[in-house]
């Protein structure tokens, strides 16, 4: 009989520590990537093995708000993949021009690049004053950096050239002032995004929403896990509403993907209903 490697034995009983202690659920997350994190995260925190890092976790409360911040992943850039914002103006803006009031999700906010993002372009198209944007992550570490909108001056560069290359009408400038190493997002953007703490395996349904975007999060998660949120996120739109999802993820292989169709495959934009209406 084989007999499994200490280190995967190590992963499960600190996943079901996490669990158990603090109600963090994270046994739909694949394996492999959580491993790597896991291990990490150990060593950010002086811990020789996953088992020392489970007693800490059991022990000590201060270590979870640094496991929670160690094990999400808070990687992202203003106007990432520029034609994913194309297509979101070109193909999703004209219908959401349609309602009198807009509700969106973004799920999964990390620290605020893309919602930010989306509210420079919503107020682009006029829309942004009907608009409210709803920003959720279980990480309340990376949720404090977004409610600030202040990213490292060095990445400036990267996002203004995002930003025109998905079809911006002024200069990032428009929108920030820099100041010694960082850059500072104008008050402004903030007047129509709710921050909030969620968890997207164990909470429910969050808003009605007219758009959802949860981009590079589901590939981190494990195909039953995936369709779970798939369902979350179909029982949390309008009918008609869109899903807008990372550009390696797809939702083909899921039971729930019948409720949606493509929009534009490419940019991985999904409508709800058209094909369970029909």
């Amino acid at each position: 009989m084989n007999r499994p490697d200490p280190e995967d034995v190590e992963l499960e009983l600190f996943v079901r520590a996490l669990q158990l202690r603090h109600g963090y659920d994270f046994s739909g997350y694949a394996r492999a990537s959580l491993k790597r994190r896991v291990q990490n995260l150990a060593m950010s925190l002086s811990c020789h093995t996953i088992s020392e890092l489970t007693a800490k976790l059991l022990r000590e409360d201060e270590a979870l708000p640094l496991v929670i911040a160690g094990l999400s992943v808070p990687v992202s850039e203003m106007f990432r993949n520029p034609t994913v914002f194309q297509a979101l103006v070109s193909e999703v803006f004209p219908v959401l021009a349609s309602y009198p009031h807009i509700n969106i999700w973004q799920a999964g906010c990390a620290r605020g690049e893309e919602v930010y993002s989306l509210a420079i372009l919503l107020d682009e198209a006029g829309l942004y004053d009907r608009t409210q944007i709803y920003a959720t992550d279980f990480n309340d570490v990376a949720l404090g950096a977004a409610q600030e909108g202040i990213f490292p001056v060095s990445e400036a560069r990267a996002y203004a050239e995002n930003y025109l290359a998905a079809g911006g009408q002024h200069t990032l400038n428009h929108y920030c002032i820099a100041k010694y190493d960082h850059i500072k997002l104008d008050e402004s953007l903030k007047r129509n995004i709710t921050f909030a703490n969620h968890n997207l395996v164990a909470d429910g349904v969050f808003c009605e929403a007219h758009l959802i975007l949860c981009r590079n999060v589901l590939i981190y998660f494990t195909n039953p896990l995936q369709d779970h949120v798939l369902g979350l996120f179909r029982d949390s739109l309008v009918r008609g509403g869109f899903l807008c999802l990372g550009n390696k993820e797809s939702i083909s292989f899921a039971p729930n993907a019948r409720e949606f169709e493509a929009v534009d495959g490419r940019a991985r934009i999904y409508r709800l209903g058209a094909v369970s209406a029909a």
